[in-house]
């Protein structure tokens, strides 16, 4: 398997004196003051062809941390890859301290055939991490990933979106007993961080095992670009590189509100108790009072008498809700999480201003 390089050069600062060190992979090394584009060999096809993910390295003039931004672990996720891509390519790296490894398709066949999984036997690559040679196809292609792009690293931040079918809110998944993970997921300043290690095999878990402090981002729904969700993460992105140093002139941002959803939380997905068609009456991000009709499941003649209407359990935060409006018994409707008191004085102040705001806005 051979691997595709072009290196470009960023602005001189030869009056710097900083001792930045190389990133070298296997194949190849990236010098400081150079950025490269690389079409990294992970993998063959049934005709022997190579499976390359792409794959930018920016590495800065000046010393300081390096961090992974990947996405589309799972090919159909797509909101990461712009995200991705526009820290690569249309952000001003020239005073970078640190570097920047940037992978925005590490599921190569499953973004070419817009799907969720590898699809050699329908493996999931996030469930394969770190990966072993000599293994199955999804853990040698995660074993070449990681290996390569992410042990160099000392933080990073994986995007996702939901499933087909569903869409969540942005929020971060973090593993919050760790202290430099929570340093890391609170500097990515997304009002909702949902605590917990996360599933074994996932990049962000076996990262953090790793030594490498990793959080998971969650964005909308998979099949497309959501423009407002991006801009957001991509705030998040530049407030992470502001509190670890490798973009100083940049501040940490603040959300306006935060809350951490663990164990001591109420949450809870709730799932439809009969097959039907769904009409839901509130989206993701809504804020629900306990007993306020989240959605009415009916029958194709809209009988009264067979509707079935799901009532939030409390009150709480939509973070996930599905999109596909036909369900069967088990279904998931949303996820539902419980906020502090604190947290919804904190909220609802918030959407007062913004509704004050859009009145002026409808006034002027």
């Amino acid at each position: 398997m051979s691997d595709d390089v072009a290196a470009t050069e960023p602005p001189d600062q030869s009056g710097s004196d900083a001792t930045a060190e190389p990133f070298t992979y296997n194949g190849g090394r990236v010098d400081p003051g150079e950025s490269a584009n690389i079409r990294y060999g992970i993998s063959e096809t049934y005709l022997g062809d190579p499976v390359r993910i792409p794959v930018t390295v920016i590495n800065g003039e000046l010393p300081g941390p390096t961090v992974f931004l990947s996405a589309a672990a799972h090919g159909d996720e797509l909101n990461g890859i712009e995200v991705v891509r526009e820290v690569a390519h249309d952000w001003d790296h020239s005073v970078l301290h640190g570097t920047l490894v940037c992978l925005p398709v590490m599921n190569v066949p499953g973004f070419l055939a817009q799907e969720r999984y590898l699809p050699i036997y329908d493996r999931d690559l996030n469930r394969s991490f770190p990966g072993r040679e000599g293994s199955t196809s999804a853990r040698r292609m995660a074993h070449r990933i990681f290996t390569n792009f992410i042990e160099p690293c000392d933080l990073g931040v994986d995007f996702h979106t939901s499933t087909r079918g569903r869409t969540n809110m942005l929020h971060v998944r973090a593993n919050m007993e760790r202290s430099d993970v929570g340093r890391l997921a609170k500097a990515f300043s997304s009002n909702v961080i949902i605590a917990g290690e996360g599933p074994s095999g996932t990049l962000r878990r076996e990262a953090t095992e790793a030594g490498i402090p990793a959080i998971t981002v969650e964005m909308g729904e998979a099949h497309r670009f959501q423009r407002r969700l991006i801009d957001r993460a991509l705030t998040g992105v530049a407030s992470v590189l502001a509190e670890f140093g490798l973009h100083r002139e940049s501040s940490v941002h603040w959300p306006g509100w935060r809350t951490i959803i663990d164990d001591d939380n109420e949450k809870t997905w709730l799932r439809a108790d009969a097959g039907g068609i769904v009409d839901m009456k509130r989206g993701r991000g809504a804020l629900v009072e306990k007993g306020e009709v989240i959605c009415t499941i009916t029958n194709p003649f809209k009988e009264e008498e067979d509707i079935v209407t799901v009532e939030a359990p409390f009150t709480g935060l939509i973070v996930g809700v599905l999109e596909n409006p036909v369900v069967y018994p088990g279904n998931p409707l949303c996820h539902l999480v419980g906020l502090s008191d604190d947290t919804l004085t904190a909220l609802e102040r918030e959407r007062t201003t913004e509704s004050s705001r859009s009145e002026l806005r409808r006034n002027d």
